[in-house]
């Protein structure tokens, strides 16, 4: 039988008496006082699990609704169901070129795409909505691939801290003159939904450990955050500081390399933040 609120209460009071009975014990005879254990890198690690499930599900979900339009020669409804699998991918990106490069590339090869998200872009939002059948079929197989190797794959947070600074290298550099889905103008929405990646990956999963070990250096990691939130928060692409972009972008992978040795980490290296 659940307990009650008022059971549920009476045992929350008890054991917190319990505790203060202990800790004044314990302070009498001298013994040590165990601090509450802080989550270790892997446990934070796998509190975000659950987000990069969601988050290509989402995306799978959108492609193979995508597949359902086509089918149905509708080819505007296939246009909204390729944006709203954008979103899921768009914010996996902090895992997903660190851990499953090959997919990665299969799924959102750019500028030179042949297969994956932009290939059918090129058709679906260019002259040949009637030519992505193939592609689309691809799309969604490499997706559901990547959709069963994000349940078991073995999250490293030296690779995710690697992939939230890649991830910041491509909006400042890669993506700030104007972004990689200009044929059907959702660049903006790449780098929004980008940016929400990474603020969830470090919130998520650094934030805690630095803000124990260096307040000042988190909260500064945090302010960055937000600024590149903000510079990306506009109404238009053409409202876009490209400049100040760039800036904020290599002020965070300063900021997260900085952070790494605090953490029991190693910076990621400039090749690994370009590649």
């Amino acid at each position: 039988m659940p307990q009650t609120f008022y059971e549920a209460g009476t045992f929350a009071s008890s054991a917190s008496a319990q505790l203060a009975l202990v800790l004044v014990v314990s302070l009498l005879i001298g013994l040590p006082i165990s601090p509450c254990r802080a989550d270790t890198l892997e446990e934070a690690a796998e509190r975000y699990r659950p987000y990069m499930i969601e988050q290509i599900d989402q995306s799978l979900a959108g492609a193979r609704a995508l597949r359902e339009r086509l089918n149905a020669n509708d080819v505007e409804g296939a246009k909204r169901e390729w944006i709203a699998a954008r979103v899921g991918w768009e914010r996996a990106e902090v895992f997903t070129s660190g851990f499953v490069p090959d997919l990665d590339a299969e799924i959102d090869a750019w500028p030179n795409a042949v297969m994956g998200f932009h290939a059918i872009e090129a058709g679906l939002f260019g002259r040949q909505p009637d030519k992505i059948d193939e592609q689309t079929d691809a799309l969604i197989f490499h997706l559901a691939d990547l959709d069963v190797k994000v349940h078991l794959i073995e999250l490293a947070p030296q690779r995710l801290l690697n992939g939230t600074a890649r991830l910041a290298y491509e909006i400042g550099e890669s993506k700030a003159d104007g972004g990689e889905s200009r044929l059907s103008g959702t660049s903006l929405n790449d780098m929004r939904n980008n940016a929400d990646g990474i603020a969830l990956a470090y919130q998520t999963i650094f934030a805690s450990a630095l803000s124990a070990r260096d307040p000042q250096l988190a909260q500064m990691a945090q302010a960055v955050i937000a600024q590149l939130r903000d510079l990306v928060a506009v109404d238009d692409l053409r409202e876009l500081d490209p400049d100040k972009l760039r800036t904020t972008s290599e002020e965070l992978i300063v900021a997260l390399q900085n952070s790494a040795p605090k953490i029991g980490l190693r910076a990621p290296t400039l090749e690994e933040v370009a590649q």
